[in-house]
């Protein structure tokens, strides 16, 4: 008896503390093109207690409110963007000041490429109006709505308890300098994150051994045929800027995560059907064609279904 109570109080005294999941869920999955099947570039990362916004393209706030995440758009507690094209940061004007007007009451720390900090101080000045006006009223903390903006430099940007976060630098072409990718690393389990790439050795360093690889990723058969650009030259420029099916399947044979995903879908058209095949040419692995409220769940396990959604 005395022997069976004892091992009840270790366990008492012990408890489990078994590793919570990494959950990602891929807000929009698409691409400048305007699309009511993929919204714009943006990922929500929620690692624990702490709430991560990687990009902010169009309708960010839309899904965030589908799924009755009004909590998150209240506390999110970084954002961390890619680079600055316009179809990675178009919404976050609408999510930063939405979060303010349902009730934020502490400072967004945002974090991305040299650039970013000067974006976000000619946002703060373009909604002078609204921030003075709103600003009046009792049910708005001043807080809520000031931004704390960081350039940051590929490295370990972020460190607290079990979650770590690394930028590191990738090829979007010609031009389009600095353009990052983010690793999450939460205790046990991780994720890397392409952002907008070329083929890029060090997608392949930065990203191995974690659980989930999402990459962007073109289509160019189905640019060249569905294209809302004008003129092939405007085509064959798009497809320079981003990684071919066959190119992100090279990437993902040589990291080997648990689990190969494709957002950022260029053009927003491009269905599994059409990225699959040839990324098997290179990639005999996991993969699965991101969709607009995609949730996965790294665990034991890695799981994949539809986020619900709560409000349509």
């Amino acid at each position: 008896m005395r022997t069976r109570l004892t091992i009840l109080f270790l366990v008492l005294a012990f408890p489990s503390f078994a590793q919570e999941p990494l959950h990602i869920t891929l807000l929009g999955t698409g691409n400048p093109r305007p699309s009511m099947e993929r919204f714009g570039a943006s990922i929500l990362v929620e690692a624990g207690e702490t709430d991560i916004l990687i990009d902010v393209g169009r309708g960010a706030i839309q899904r965030l409110f589908q799924i009755g995440a009004a909590q998150q758009i209240r506390d999110i507690d970084m954002v961390l963007f890619t680079h600055l094209h316009s179809d990675h940061v178009v919404g976050f004007p609408d999510f930063w000041l939405t979060g303010w007007v349902f009730g934020r009451d502490r400072p967004l720390p945002v974090l991305g490429p040299p650039g970013t900090k000067s974006m976000c101080e000619h946002l703060d000045r373009a909604f002078a109006f609204d921030k003075k006006v709103r600003g009046r009223d009792a049910r708005y903390q001043n807080e809520g709505i000031v931004l704390e903006t960081t350039d940051v430099e590929p490295s370990v940007i972020y460190g607290s308890g079990q979650l770590t976060l690394t930028a590191f630098e990738v090829d979007h072409g010609d031009g389009i300098v600095p353009a990052y990718g983010y690793r999450v690393d939460y205790g046990t389990y991780s994720a890397a994150f392409s952002g907008d790439t070329r083929y890029d050795e060090r997608i392949i360093d930065h990203a191995q051994g974690v659980d989930v690889l999402v990459m962007e990723v073109i289509s160019a058969e189905v640019e060249m045929r569905r294209a809302q650009v004008r003129g092939p030259l405007a085509v064959e420029q798009v497809i320079a800027h981003h990684i071919s099916e066959e190119q992100a399947g090279s990437i993902f044979a040589r990291v080997k995560p648990r689990l190969a995903v494709y957002s950022h879908i260029v053009p927003s058209p491009a269905t599994a059907e059409d990225l699959i095949p040839p990324t098997r040419r290179t990639y005999d692995g996991p993969l699965a064609v991101g969709y607009d409220l995609m949730k996965i769940t790294i665990g034991e396990t890695v799981e994949v279904y539809p986020r619900r959604v709560i409000r349509d």
